[in-house]
């Protein structure tokens, strides 16, 4: 049985991983911005539910104070950010950048010591660093920063693996399932595979990442060739 911590595990993709794992009979935690929430939805398969804001990361240690040693550091957390040059709110720029960089940073950061050297943990980005789309100046700029992160973590936490994950349309997300199928069938037919990601498939991939003992500063595609569209 592992320890699993997933940062940003009460919805989406963060969430299908975290009930896998308690499924799977780990000890799971997962975090949510609001503690009645993620009390919840954690319960609902055995899990553990604790209140933990990336966007706030002066807070973020005392929110994981009651977090004992981890085996395996999912952090899944992000934030929907439609942001462009020409219109540039720099509120929500800065929000943004503070939850995936400086909150991603700082979870690790406080988690230092409750890491071992068999620990591995995952970071999200996305393929919006690849392909940015009108609005996505601080969406594709962010993740971008995820490679630089995970390269500097993989080296000062040696020997903890540290990987990435770069879903692209994960098509049964909720984000994605809100969307007009006749967008859904475009980004399909733009799809070598001509099927979306679906959450099972990056969830089984950010397993692979934290299992696999010989996989360290990697960054994984999950996008069905997307890219090559």
């Amino acid at each position: 049985m592992s320890s699993v911590l997933v940062v940003g595990g009460t919805s989406g993709i963060g969430l299908a991983f975290a009930r896998a794992r308690a499924e799977r009979g780990d000890e799971v935690v997962l975090t949510g911005r609001d503690a009645h929430r993620a009390d919840l939805i954690a319960k609902e398969f055995g899990a553990r539910g604790i209140a933990l804001d990336l966007a706030r990361p002066l807070e973020i240690a005392a929110a994981l104070a009651g977090v004992g040693r981890v085996d395996h550091l999912v952090v899944a957390g992000v934030s929907r950010d439609d942001n462009k040059v020409s219109e540039y709110d720099i509120d929500a720029a800065l929000r943004l950048v503070t939850l995936k960089l400086v909150g991603y940073t700082e979870v690790v950061h406080t988690l230092r010591a409750r890491l071992h050297d068999d620990s591995a943990i995952v970071l999200f980005g996305g393929q919006a660093k690849e392909r940015p789309y009108p609005g996505a100046t601080t969406v594709a700029t962010v993740n971008a920063g995820v490679r630089g992160l995970m390269n500097s973590l993989a080296v000062e936490l040696a020997p903890v693996r540290v990987n990435a994950v770069h879903p692209g349309v994960v098509g049964d997300s909720p984000y994605w399932q809100a969307k007009p199928e006749k967008v859904l069938d475009v980004l399909r037919t733009e799809t070598p595979t001509g099927r979306l990601a679906s959450m099972a498939d990056v969830v089984d991939a950010v397993d692979f990442l934290l299992r696999n003992r010989s996989v360290n500063a990697v960054e994984l595609t999950v996008d069905g060739g997307w890219l090559l569209g």
